[in-house]
Formats: C-alpha cells, sequence, structure tokens
C-alpha cells in the first residue's frame, strides 16, 4: 500500500514538473515571437549611423532606407542621342514612391507614381502613352535607389568593394535584358553620390548624380 501511495504521489509531482516546464517552453516561444515581430516590423529603425561607423554599418543603413526624398541629375546614354533630365524622388517604402520631372521644360510635371502593385503616370498636358515609349528610362523604376536595394538584396552575386574615401556596390536586375547597377556611397556623407545603370555590353546606359539627399532610417 505505501508503494502505491510512493508511485502516485511520484507521479502527481512528475506531472507537475512536466506542466511546469511546458509553460516555461510556451512563454519562451511567445516571447521570442513578439520579439521577432518587433525587429521585423520595424528592422530599421535600430540603425543608426555615426562619425565612426563602419563601411558595413553604412550598408546596412542604406539597405534599410525607410524614407527618403531627393533630387537627381539623370543622364540618359543610347546610340543615337543623349538626353539630361532633373528628378525629384520621394520614398516611403517599397510600395510608396513617386517621381517627378522637373527638367527638360517639355516634360516637366510629368508624375511616375507607384502605388502597391500599380506603376501610374500623371500629366494631364501631355500625351503619356507617347512619352512612355520616348522616355523609356524615365518610365520605369530603373531610376530608383530603392529598386536598386531590391535588386541588391535579392541577387546573390552583388557584392561591395572599398575605395578610400567610397563604398560601391554592385549588382545587376533580373529582367530582360538584364542591367547592370553600381551605387557609390560617401564614407563621409554616408550617402550615395551617384550611381551608374549598365546595358548588356556594360555601357553606361544611365548616370545618376545624388543632390539634396534625405535620408530617414
Amino acid at each position: 500500500m505505501k508503494g502505491n501511495v510512493k508511485k502516485i504521489t511520484k507521479d502527481k509531482s512528475d506531472k507537475k514538473k512536466f506542466i511546469i516546464i511546458l509553460c516555461l517552453i510556451i512563454v519562451a516561444i511567445i516571447g521570442i515571437c513578439i520579439i521577432l515581430k518587433i525587429f521585423i516590423k520595424n528592422p530599421a529603425k535600430n540603425l543608426k549611423i555615426g562619425n565612426n561607423s563602419t563601411s558595413q554599418e553604412i550598408v546596412d543603413y542604406i539597405l534599410n532606407i525607410c524614407y527618403y526624398e531627393d533630387k537627381i541629375e539623370v543622364n540618359v546614354r543610347s546610340n543615337k542621342n543623349e538626353n539630361k533630365y532633373v528628378i525629384k524622388q520621394i520614398y516611403n517604402g517599397p510600395n510608396s514612391n513617386m517621381q517627378e520631372v522637373l527638367e527638360p521644360s517639355n516634360i516637366a510635371g510629368v508624375k511616375i507614381i507607384k502605388e502597391g502593385k500599380s506603376l501610374k503616370l500623371e500629366n494631364s498636358d501631355l500625351n503619356l502613352t507617347s512619352m512612355y515609349e520616348n522616355y523609356q528610362y524615365i518610365s520605369d523604376n530603373s531610376l530608383d535607389l530603392c529598386s536598386f536595394i531590391e535588386d541588391y538584396k535579392n541577387n546573390e552575386k552583388s557584392n561591395l568593394e572599398e575605395k578610400e574615401n567610397q563604398i560601391i556596390l554592385k549588382t545587376s536586375t533580373k529582367n530582360q535584358p538584364s542591367q547592370n547597377k553600381i551605387l557609390y556611397i560617401s564614407k563621409q556623407t554616408k550617402l550615395p553620390e551617384k550611381m551608374e545603370v549598365q546595358d548588356t555590353n556594360k555601357n553606361i546606359a544611365v548616370y545618376i548624380l545624388y543632390n539634396e539627399v534625405k535620408v530617414n532610417s
């Protein structure tokens, strides 16, 4: 009889320990999930850039930009001619960004707006269909810094080089025909200086100079 009492008591003790351990595991899992959820939702908010930041910290800062606003000078080259543009860009997340052409005057005011998966052009004073056909690089998103960031993150062959005053990020698009992209980042300002978009023959098809860059990570 005593043996049975001891066995029952032991079984109850083991069951109690099992329940306690199970509860601790559940609490730990919930805690980890909450932490991951916070981190995934705000991946870049903890990124800060300082005067003594390493090159990798600068790269991480650029690749995790949440918002930027800039004015860029764009030089588009082809076999027949060369066109220059001044464009204002506003990026507010991967599903919300806008480009507005400031120069030349004949297409000034044209806006290319991305909302979700849709891309629309706005300007009631122009024939937008004609504009799209004649200004290929202006009408797509190959000029976007966010487009470069997306390509860099998704391409396993993306790489970086370092010079004395610059960090150079290299990647390519998976579109057909493929484009090579090179982004130059200043180590001093920690901001993009210029970007080159190369054609399939590695000739520079688009040259972008970044001016008045405002970034919020």
